[in-house]
């Protein structure tokens, strides 16, 4: 007989059907709850409906399992047996919260509905089992708002706009300043608002209360929030969320009692201090929403002695338990502890870095948990600008500093004002902004995706907006109370002075200073250190990153390189751990205004021998630029591509700058504009460029192999030995390969003559268009290494014009018919099976061939996965995307030997 089915998993009085491994059925939050109480830790008892239940609820018509009700009638009745209450009673009302929990976190995506169970007379009976009739009318009008919203989907802002009513009619400003007739008052507006809204009366029945918010987190799940949250984060849309049902325990019945969220560690700073913020006469939500601004969690130690002593007590052990930084949420009722939560905390890159760190040197976890704890993304935030101190020093004594808040967020931003996240979205468009609320929710979740800082007048460090921010790595300052902002008319005024949307602002998220106008900013302290420009012992975090960079090296086992096209870049590009120049784009260089009007003068040539006097004059520019390059390198591969884009991309698009030309090199405009007509393709990505240029104009490659070679036997004399490897784009053909490497040679061998230096070179090709994928085994007849170039091959094998996808790309993930942006994270089952097909056939011919990726997605974590995966000599990555290739590429290794992953 099959084993029943278990979708109710109850905990409390020291006993958990569950335990804290069981993420994927209990969600991170049930699976805490779980280990919490097995562990004597002092939590509210309760069950966890698992995500079986919601996975099953949308694959069959929004209906429950036929097992389930018995289930979770024995769930209640646990409970009621556990507390010695019945749910329903109104003489000793069992009051529970329903809330989400899915495996990963997702703060403030989904719904929580706090102190289920009252209805008319269960109020009057908890008023007098309490003893305490202001909190009992003040948990009704709370839990009134909330079934409205998440159940019953009345918005949000019409129940707080009753709320304010009275609070404006008694002239008062805070929640706890009103009294229980005040309270009473706002019940019966918040019910009337429910009738008017739905029709029906508020549902006095608490199983049918119950029923109705299981089954509203379920729906939650999807909400575009949820959806958006989850894309941005890539998390599954199948894993589905929990739901846990757990007796209430009140932070509101007087200044004995409080609620707060702390983390073990700073998530901000990785910092090992107890960090976090609590209210005193206050359920959790008014903590997360950011209604009232909280206290510090250090001040909890005069306010609740024992209780905070309790508190450290229990937080230290679960992190040590759970081997990371934890994320706790607790409620003190009448100086008793409750923990209601504990999980993986969300932070910031810098103190994920710094987390692992320490960690590993605590001997908490091992080197590969440390890299593992990190995602690749996050260590790109150590990189990230901050302002220059002396412009803002200069910009706060010219009285420009507006407000300071609380720093939740560390990053320097500067754009324009948005106060809502619809204009967010839109103004992003058209350049930064950073977006301006009164608080921010999870409805707010698109505008803070494209803002480049976040500021609040309310909330604290561990507010919505300070969570979220932290996650994106965004700058973010919360809690600056003096701004009064009108996103209505879109103002903001603090102490006098008026701002309005579209005005400039900088947000520094180290230190909470809101400074008007636009704030000159200066690269972050690692930047600084590689580039000599800050001590190493000045710049803390330049040890963090330093030392998970050299773990990181220590498993990867590719190449990491960069694309850089001069030799600035190339610096940078050394420093941050480049091995090597994986591709330089040559058309790059004939863009300065010293060398493109040499070029120009090539194109509007009218025959060969004109066309090679031109190139004779841009000689010598390309010979030093490549000469830099491969100095730069000290003996690592740089792979030099040919010229690629389509001729037409050099001459002038108006009548006036081919004036301006026509003077420079004297050839008439008319004669100009002509050319550029005659150029002009109807898909230029599909037309005359790559080899088809040196296929048809020859002595342009000639000229590009020349300063290659020549650049590379003069450093030979010098004593720098280097190897150039001269890539051919857009090759589909192994005859278009021979025709260009015959060029290349021929060029070699009069190099080799007129120098007396004999160039060691190597000669492969560009795999971006479909065929020479599927004919890569011909192809590695004549090449000597395959470098994929996945920025055309994902337009080639899909069908999409990259620059025109971004029209219907967010349609198609929010239709799922992609699970990533293509052009961000590698399509592995299309465009991926290309490059297997190729690297196989490839390799059949060439047993060692080197392989190499040089697209965006050699910077994306994801693809360099499957780049490790697939057998690939290296990837190359802009110069800022190395150290997350190189991470990603450990983990690679990592998770090839374990079943570790970030998701």
């Amino acid at each position: 007989m099959a084993k029943k089915q278990k979708y109710v998993y109850t905990f409390g009085g020291g006993k958990a059907d569950g335990n804290g491994k069981m993420k994927d059925l209990l969600g991170g939050k049930g699976a805490g709850l779980a280990e919490m109480s097995s562990a004597g830790v002092p939590v509210p008892p309760g069950f966890t409906i698992t995500t079986d239940v919601c996975r099953y609820y949308y694959a069959n018509g929004k209906k429950l399992p036929k097992e389930f009700d018995a289930q979770y009638k024995e769930g209640i009745a646990k409970l009621e047996k556990n507390l010695h209450k019945k749910f329903g009673s109104t003489s000793d009302p069992l009051l529970v919260s329903v809330r989400s929990g899915a495996k990963f976190s997702m703060p403030g995506m989904m719904d929580t509905i706090l102190n289920l169970g009252l209805n008319d007379q269960a109020v009057v009976g908890l008023s007098e089992r309490t003893g305490n009739e202001r909190f009992a009318w003040d948990a009704y009008r709370r839990f009134l708002s909330m079934f409205g919203n998440v159940v019953l989907e009345i918005e949000k802002g019409k129940f707080e706009k009753e709320l304010e009513s009275i609070k404006h009619k008694k002239g008062v400003h805070l929640d706890t300043e009103l009294n229980v007739n005040d309270l009473k008052e706002v019940v019966e507006l918040e019910k009337q608002l429910i009738k008017r809204e739905t029709g029906q009366e508020f549902p006095q029945d608490p199983f049918k209360q119950l029923a109705g918010a299981r089954d509203a987190v379920f729906r939650s799940w999807n909400n575009p929030r949820a959806i958006t949250y989850r894309r941005l984060n890539k998390i599954s849309d199948d894993i589905g969320t929990a739901v846990n049902v757990q007796s209430m325990v009140f932070g509101n019945m007087g200044n004995d009692s409080g609620t707060g969220v702390g983390f073990t560690r700073n998530p901000s700073s990785g910092e090992k201090i107890f960090f976090g913020e609590y209210l005193t006469n206050a359920q959790g939500e008014d903590v997360v929403a950011g209604i009232r601004t909280p206290k510090p969690i250090l001040e909890l130690e005069k306010d609740l002695p024992e209780a905070y002593k309790e508190l450290r007590q229990i937080t230290a052990k679960l992190e040590k338990a759970y081997r990371d930084m934890q994320d706790f949420e607790f409620t003190i009722e009448r100086k008793k502890l409750f923990m209601l939560q504990t999980r993986n905390g969300k932070r910031t890159g810098i103190a994920a870095v710094r987390v692992a760190v320490d960690m590993v040197k605590e001997g908490l976890i091992t080197k590969e948990e440390g890299l593992m704890r990190i995602e690749p993304d996050q260590i790109a935030q150590l990189l990230a600008p901050v302002f220059d101190l002396k412009e803002k020093g200069g910009a706060v004594k010219g009285g420009r500093l507006l407000a300071k808040g609380i720093d939740a967020g560390p990053g320097a931003a500067t754009g324009r004002i948005a106060f809502t996240s619809e204009r967010a979205v839109e103004m992003s468009q058209k350049g930064p902004v950073i977006l301006v609320r009164p608080e921010t929710n999870p409805d707010d979740i698109e505008g803070m995706v494209v803002a480049q800082g976040i500021l609040t007048a309310i909330g604290g460090r561990t507010s919505h907006a300070a969570v979220v921010a932290r996650g994106m790595g965004k700058p973010c300052i919360v809690g600056c109370g003096v701004l009064k902002i009108d996103d209505v008319a879109g103002t903001m005024r603090v102490n006098g002075t008026s701002m309005k949307e579209g005005d400039f602002l900088s947000v520094d998220g180290f230190t909470g200073e809101v400074i008007t106008g636009q704030v000159p900013t200066l690269p972050s302290e690692v930047i600084r250190v590689l580039k000599g420009e800050l001590n190493k012992s000045e710049a803390p975090m330049f040890s963090y990153f330093s030392q998970v960079m050299q773990w990181a090296d220590s498993y990867r086992k590719i190449g990491v390189r960069a694309n850089a096209d001069i030799p600035r870049d190339a610096v940078i590009a050394r420093a941050l751990g480049a091995e090597g120049i994986g591709l330089c784009r040559t058309e790059h260089m004939f863009f300065a205004p010293d060398r493109l009007p040499f070029m120009q003068q090539m194109i509007l040539a009218d025959n060969e021998q004109d066309r090679r006097a031109a190139l004779d004059k841009l000689l010598p520019f390309q010979k030093e630029d490549f000469k830099g390059l491969l100095k730069e390198m000290k003996g690592f591969g740089v792979t030099i591509r040919t010229l690629d884009p389509p001729l037409h991309e050099f001459l002038p698009k108006t009548n006036e700058a081919a004036q301006e030309l026509s003077e420079k090199i004297g050839i008439s405009a008319d004669k100009i504009m002509q050319k550029t007509h005659e150029l002009h393709e109807f898909n230029p990505m599909l037309g005359h460029r790559g080899c088809r240029l040196g296929i048809t104009y020859p002595e342009i490659t000639e000229m590009q192999a020349r300063a290659i070679l020549l650049a590379a036997a003069e450093l030979k004399k010098e004593g720098v030995n280097v190897v150039p490897e001269i890539m051919i784009p857009l090759v589909g053909n192994v005859k278009e390969l021979k025709d260009q490497t015959a060029i290349v040679r021929a060029v070699a061998e009069e190099v080799k003559k007129s120098t007396g230096v004999a160039v060691k070179y190597l000669l492969g090709t560009m795999i971006e268009v479909p065929r020479a994928a599927l004919t890569a085994g011909e192809i590695a007849s004549e090449a000597e290494f395959f470098s994929f170039g996945t920025n055309d091959l994902t337009q080639m094998t899909l069908g999409f014009s990259r620059d025109d996808a971004g029209k219907f790309t967010k349609v198609y993930l929010d239709k799922k018919i992609f699970a990533d942006d293509p052009f961000q994270t590698l399509d592995q089952s299309g465009v991926g099976k290309l490059i297997n097909i190729a690297i196989k056939d490839g390799r059949a011919v060439r047993k060692d061939m080197k392989i190499g990726i040089c697209g965006e997605h050699g910077g994306d974590a994801e693809s360099v996965k499957f780049c490790v995966r697939s057998g690939f000599s290296y990837v190359s990555a802009s110069p800022f995307r190395i150290p997350v290739a190189r991470l990603a590429a450990a983990q690679a290794v990592i998770e090839g030997k374990t079943k570790y992953s970030n998701k």
